[in-house]
């Protein structure tokens, strides 16, 4: 998808499918807190630790609301890409 068809995707209203990519590790059991978001952690011995976020948010207020409970959790947050829904 190009950059041009994900700004005309984005509204402050609409939800959408996201991915959030986190250092470090982070239990299954913080979804409820993190709007109902899948969490997978990836580790690996050649890299640190990452987290992945994935689900639908229900407008940017969500989304905020997820990112501030990751930045309480002293989460450093790498990357926050909305996704093609499929």
């Amino acid at each position: 998808m190009s950059r041009d068809e994900v700004l005309s995707r984005i509204t402050n209203g609409a939800p959408g499918l996201y991915r959030i990519v986190v250092q470090g590790g982070l239990d299954q059991s913080w979804s409820d807190r993190l709007a109902g978001m899948r969490i997978t952690t990836q580790a690996d011995q050649t890299i640190p630790i990452v987290t992945v976020l994935e689900g639908r948010v229900n407008d940017q207020a969500e989304l905020v609301g997820v990112l501030n409970s990751l930045y309480d959790l002293h989460m450093s947050i790498l990357s926050v890409e909305l996704q093609t829904d499929q």
